[in-house]
């Protein structure tokens, strides 16, 4: 049984732990949880959760999962594989700095370890990765929430969110600058551009929508091999609107797959 160490405990980090606790994740342990103040959680099973740092890599975790965001990449992303566990990263959009993604990478390397990044909100990666065998044309991401989603970013220096009336563009340009622009709702670009043509010939369009209920992404992908469109709805986290719950369950899609006989979709 693989042990599985979390770092962050908000929406994302909270439907994880629930599902490895149900047994729904495969063959692995929640052994710990990395967050600021445990006091917070001292009503839960506070066994679970560590402060400190060191600590937490020194307990010999399998695979460490961040789901705190960016700054938690930058702090934890080396320690976690050098700690011997491989990394799961939800908040892609880190690695839209070139420096950051090279170190990781030179780690996951020195440690024989593996930097794994989820579909997490989007689909078809698997696709959009083998058609780099050939030549690629186009990759493309047009992204969609309703306005709940964009508040508390920089959506609300361009529209009045509660009297939008029709769909606004708030971004039309590279990955690279919308994964830096929006850390929260644009890591799926990031995710895109890994996998595909990357950060600077992958095109995204960002849009508050007030017509829809439900965070969507529509990928295009035109080469060698032909074309895919792939177009999802993501019920948004009421927890945290700007993320959905297809999140965690595509971090414990790949807990499970690390330990099935039988791995699909690849």
């Amino acid at each position: 049984m693989l042990k599985v160490g979390l770092i962050g405990y908000g929406a994302i980090g909270k439907d994880v732990a629930k599902y490895i606790q149900e047994g729904k994740a495969g063959d692995v342990t929640l052994e710990a949880i990395l967050v600021r103040d445990k006091n917070k959680h001292e009503h839960l099973a506070s066994g679970f959760f560590y402060e400190h740092e060191d600590t937490f890599f020194g307990l010999g975790l399998d695979i460490i999962i961040e789901a705190a965001g960016h700054e938690a990449v930058y702090a934890y992303g080396k320690a976690a594989l050098s700690s011997g566990s491989d990394f799961i990263i939800v908040s892609v959009g880190a690695l839209a700095d070139d420096s950051l993604l090279h170190e990781l990478e030179a780690a996951a390397k020195i440690y024989n370890k593996k930097l794994i990044i989820p579909s997490a909100a989007i689909a078809g990666l698997d696709r959009v990765a083998a058609s780099m065998f050939n030549e690629v044309d186009e990759v493309r991401l047009v992204t969609r929430k309703p306005p709940s989603a964009w508040r508390g970013t920089i959506a609300e220096e361009q529209v009045d969110l509660d009297t939008l009336t029709e769909p606004f563009c708030i971004y039309d340009g590279i990955a690279r600058e919308s994964s830096k622009l929006f850390p929260e709702s644009s890591n799926v670009s990031a995710a895109l551009s890994l996998a595909g043509i990357g950060f600077e010939r992958t095109q995204v369009q960002v849009y508050v929508d007030p017509d829809i209920t439900h965070n969507t992404h529509h990928i295009i992908v035109k080469g060698y091999f032909g074309e895919v469109e792939v177009k999802v709805q993501n019920t948004p986290s009421a927890d945290n609107p700007k993320s959905g719950y297809i999140v965690a369950m595509s971090i414990c899609k790949i807990l499970k797959s690390v330990t099935s006989p039988i791995v699909v979709g690849v």
